[in-house]
């Protein structure tokens, strides 16, 4: 229970207050608003973790500390007891996501609110963040599998809708008829959707594949994980925040392949569209992910950990059979587009910290592209290894696995060179023109 009325984005700026009472409980006062699932009738009981400023404290985050506060205060025996003053005061009425009760929490206006000091004083906000690295993975897996699932339904209804004669024959009026999965840019639209579902995918998985190394190495905070754990954290602003990004534009090419039809409730990707702008807003917004990539993943360990990942990328595009060349050569091409505009931008900052605000998107989607077509050339180069002894659908999904890899390699990843150009022209115009001038 992070945001208020005043304090969005910004968590720093939140008035909440914490009165002392007796050992660690406390008295809250303040409002915040969207709290997901504030409140709702099935469990017996909600426990909230508040973050609020302790009376005497300090302002900005190093001041928040992190507090347990029951919906209903819990008796030393463990039983249900009075009701704490921690009360809905508005439902949200949203966009999408109408299943999930958005609402505005007031808390000890009327009756007090108890709550329990969690940890220490001050360590909220670093409480609170190790929780919401957990969701911030969880929110671009949400999108990863809200793009799986409308390329399905898009794939599907291609494959039975007919319309129009093959391009070839569009002269010929008694041509017949074809499926619209055989018209040259349903199959682009198509295999966009294919390429970035499965691209993501494997980012999604991949990074997985480390959280499971920290777990073996002892954990996070532990000697042994500590690079793993880096590695981790560096991922997440690219799975989060480019993943809810890119999905949202796409899941606008998934219902172009329906027509008219997609704009109806009778297939769910309208509904889609709906619930997953949510993604890249909560959890901090994509442009948050990105501030967050460039100063603390990127700049808290000077580089090493962004230079340990391309590491891996290299020794990857290098190990890629001739039969890949095409995305051995794009992939090294894109990489080292990547370390030219972390470079270009590590120069521009010493003239202004603005220029990492106008480019900071850029330089996440561009990360994220590169890891994506990575995580695509190897599943790529496994399919090549398997696919000469395939046979039926293994088949087909090997020679999926080869297409959508060479899809991307020929037209997303020479997109990054256009970025580093773009990069390297910053400047500072935005920011020198009058607000009156918008």
């Amino acid at each position: 229970v992070l945001t208020e009325p005043g304090a969005g984005s910004d968590v720093g700026a939140g008035t909440t207050k914490a009165t002392h009472v007796a050992g660690d409980e406390y008295l809250i006062e303040g409002v915040k608003r969207f709290i997901t699932n504030g409140d709702f009738d099935h469990p017996k009981n909600i426990v909230h973790m508040v973050l609020a400023r302790p009376e005497g404290a300090g302002p900005g985050t190093k001041g928040l500390s992190l507090f347990i506060v029951p919906k209903f205060w819990v008796e030393a025996d463990g039983t249900i007891g009075a009701r704490n003053g921690a009360v809905v005061t508005k439902v949200e009425h949203k966009m999408g996501i109408k299943g999930s009760a958005t609402c505005e929490l007031t808390l000890g206006d009327g009756a007090p609110c108890r709550g329990l000091l969690l940890g220490e004083v001050h360590q909220g906000i670093a409480q609170m963040f190790h929780v919401i690295e957990y969701a911030r993975m969880a929110v671009g897996t949400k999108s990863m599998a809200t793009l799986s699932t409308a390329f399905l339904n898009a794939l599907e209804y291609t494959k039975v809708r007919k319309q129009g004669a093959d391009l070839t024959k569009a002269a010929d009026k008694a041509a017949p008829r074809i499926e619209i999965i055989k018209h040259p840019d349903v199959r682009r639209m198509l295999m966009l959707q294919k390429s970035f579902a499965e691209g993501l995918r494997a980012m999604v998985m991949w990074t997985a594949h480390v959280q499971d190394q920290v777990a073996l190495k002892g954990g996070h905070g532990h000697d042994d994980a500590r690079a793993l754990d880096a590695l981790n954290d560096f991922m997440l602003p690219l799975i989060k925040g480019y993943g809810s990004e890119k999905v949202y534009d796409l899941l606008a090419v998934s219902l172009q392949c329906f027509g008219g039809s997609g704009y109806c409730e009778d297939y769910p990707i309208e509904q889609y569209i709906r619930d997953q702008k949510i993604d890249s807003l909560y959890e901090g917004t994509t442009h948050i992910q990105a501030l967050d990539l460039f100063f603390r993943k990127i700049g808290r360990d000077r580089g090493a950990t962004l230079q340990a990942l391309l590491g891996q990328v290299a020794k990857s595009a290098e190990e890629l059979p001739a039969d890949l060349g095409v995305e051995k050569a794009a992939l090294q091409a894109a990489l080292g587009d990547v370390q030219g505009i972390v470079g270009a931008m590590l120069g521009k900052l010493g003239q202004s910290v603005y220029h990492v605000g106008l480019q900071g998107n850029r330089i996440l989607f561009a990360l994220a592209e590169l890891v994506i077509g990575w995580r695509l050339a190897v599943s790529a180069q496994v399919a090549f290894g398997k696919v000469g002894a395939a046979q039926g659908d293994d088949k087909a999904f090997y020679r999926g696995k080869l297409a959508a890899a060479r899809f991307y390699a020929k037209n997303v990843l020479p997109g990054i060179a256009l970025t580093r150009k773009l990069v390297e022209a910053s400047d500072l115009d935005l920011m020198e023109m009058n607000d009156e001038s918008f």
